[in-house]
């Protein structure tokens, strides 16, 4: 996908997606929960990408294959948990599935609140945190491929060994898109069934 932003050949081999501030709302707020994307593109794989927290002076990053998170110029292994039970849930539109699906029922679902505790945070930081251990999952709607936002959260988790899916569980970037990064399969196989309560039988 071509974004209507982008500079260079339009046949580019290697496509850089940027996100210079993820968090701008939160920024403008002095609510400081903001980040910094980039992501290498060769085809339709990413390669390396970063995401960087500056104020806590963290930067998760892989290479690929394998992910790491950098304080004070030391690299230790990403290593995904599902103990802390913590869910972020995008609230963001746009919201393609609705009105089916609305991540915001998540919250009011009984079996939600039973097994996990919800958390909103509206920067991609809670992706790079289910890949860290410090989030169980995370939850969102939309169109993601080629997203300046979502690149490189996506490929930390998938090199940090995360379960990482559309909505319905399908490979990321088809079907009705979303995306539901879980710590486990567990927790992927929990929050999926609760995905799809939302949905008419005969999706």
């Amino acid at each position: 996908m071509r974004r209507s932003d982008a500079t260079g050949p339009d046949d580019a081999a290697r496509v850089w997606l940027v996100d210079p501030l993820c968090g701008t709302l939160n920024y403008a707020a002095r609510n400081m929960l903001v980040a910094g994307n980039v992501a290498l593109c060769v085809g339709s794989d990413v390669t390396a990408a970063a995401a960087a927290d500056p104020l806590a002076g963290e930067v998760f990053w892989t290479d690929g294959a394998h992910a790491f998170v950098r304080r004070d110029d030391t690299d230790e292994p990403l290593q995904p948990s599902p103990d802390s039970r913590l869910v972020d849930v995008n609230l963001d539109q746009p919201f393609p599935n609705a009105p089916h699906f609305r991540a915001v029922r998540l919250l009011a679902e009984a079996g939600f609140a039973e097994r996990f505790r919800p958390r909103v945070v509206s920067t991609t930081l809670a992706v790079a945190w289910v890949a860290a251990g410090r989030r169980a999952a995370y939850v969102t709607d939309g169109h993601l491929r080629d997203s300046v936002h979502f690149a490189a959260g996506i490929a930390l988790c998938q090199a940090a060994g995360c379960v990482v899916t559309g909505i319905h569980g399908q490979p990321p970037h088809t079907g009705p898109g979303g995306l539901l990064v879980a710590a486990d399969q567990k927790t992927h196989a929990t929050l999926l069934d609760l995905i799809r309560e939302q949905f008419p039988p005969d999706r």
